[in-house]
């Protein structure tokens, strides 16, 4: 074994955790996304729809694209397809002119309210392997990491 291959496999505690949380945050957004493509969906497209829903149905695209990870450029991609599947409309601010609201349009929250319950289902089916207890724990956890 050489020095480089023994450095990338010799990973303190710390890391080794990290990726092994990256590997199964992979594997869990692999089944979300096996789901939605049996559906003929795209699961990044239903983030946006649910982001919006979060919202009370409304939203604007810099704020949907900091929810999402998403650079502001990047979030006009995403809209696109949805609005020309009707899954959500973009209007002018009541306020400010300048600005676009992006809403859910009728067939956009029959989207969601017909396909969520189907992927909450499926990724509690792998989510369930731990019991109630350690699903609280995990959540200690994470919520510990997500701190700033």
């Amino acid at each position: 074994m050489d020095g480089l291959q023994q450095f990338v496999l010799d990973l303190p505690l710390a890391n080794e955790a990290f990726f092994n949380l990256v590997e199964t945050t992979a594997s869990l957004v692999a089944v979300s996304e096996k789901y939605w493509q049996a559906q003929g969906l795209n699961g990044a497209r239903i983030r946006v729809l649910v982001e919006i829903a979060k919202q009370g149905g409304a939203i604007l695209p810099s704020v949907l694209a900091g929810r999402i990870g998403v650079t502001k450029a990047n979030i006009s991609l995403l809209l696109t397809p949805l609005e020309k599947d009707g899954y959500i409309t973009r209007t002018e601010h009541v306020r400010d002119g300048r600005k676009t609201v992006i809403s859910l349009t009728e067939a956009g929250r029959t989207l969601l309210s017909q396909q969520l319950p189907g992927n909450r289902e499926t990724v509690a089916g792998k989510m369930n392997r731990l019991d109630p207890d350690e699903l609280r724990q995990l959540m200690a956890l994470l919520q510990k990491l997500n701190k700033p």
